[in-house]
């Protein structure tokens, strides 16, 4: 039987046929791409089989339903997430993995820098600094960025007992892995000019909706998941 893979990457899909051959691409070798096709109508999901990936279908719309479809599906003792619409190099997360390997962190986020004209709109931008400040409020964490790149142990995930299925899930995800005092760190890494139309911070309104979704994550009294400790090694 062979071996599982050393490491899962969950990528949400909608409509992203244009930038999944650059994405997938880039998954390191021998780690397995999870594309999560949340109701494409583009053909990603063949297409995505056909490079390769393993495709998980995910029929509830929204951001945290197909980022936990993902987690759900994975088999791999680290699972990573990234967007799937080539404005992160999934690539980036090998030092990402090292540093949960060498017991450095619990949970690792890429702090987004824009590369090009347009990589983060002004709106997006002030939307994540507003939440930064509030998640620094709320768990004294001194982080700059919630982008969507980000690396922890699977099995200390399932134990924080996500819920959001919307934009509020990557929030949450800090925000539990906090409160349970999992180790936190930021790397910087070049943010590109995404490949298609944004499905939610393309727009004010989108922004709007995230800011919302994720207000009502910092609002929620402070969770008490399995410490498992970010399933340190023993």
């Amino acid at each position: 039987m062979p071996p599982g893979p050393s490491v899962d990457v969950v990528l949400p899909c909608l409509d992203e046929a244009e930038a999944l051959p650059w994405v997938l691409g880039r998954i390191p070798a021998g780690w397995r791409a999870l594309v999560v096709d949340n109701g494409s109508t583009d053909g990603s999901a063949g297409l995505a089989r056909a490079l390769g990936a393993t495709v998980v279908h995910e029929e509830r719309r929204g951001f945290g339903a197909a980022c936990h479809a993902g987690l759900t599906a994975a088999t791999a003792d680290i699972v990573c997430f990234c967007d799937c619409d080539a404005s992160l190099d999934p690539g980036l997360l090998v030092p990402f993995v090292d540093a949960l390997r060498d017991g450095e962190a619990d949970l690792v986020l890429g702090r987004r820098r824009p590369r090009g004209r347009g990589a983060w709109p002004a709106h997006a931008r002030a939307g994540n600094l507003a939440l930064s400040l509030l998640l620094r409020r709320r768990t004294g964490l001194r982080l700059h960025d919630l982008g969507p790149l980000r690396a922890a142990r699977r099995e200390a995930l399932l134990s924080l007992g996500l819920t959001d299925r919307r934009s509020g899930y990557p929030l949450q995800m800090v925000v539990r892995a906090a409160d349970a005092g999992w180790r936190v760190r930021e790397r910087d890494v070049p943010y590109r000019p995404r490949t298609g139309a944004s499905k939610v911070t393309g727009t004010w309104r989108g922004t709007w909706q995230a800011v919302r979704d994720m207000s009502r994550v910092l609002n929620e009294g402070p969770a008490r998941p399995a410490r498992a400790a970010a399933g340190r090694p023993g």
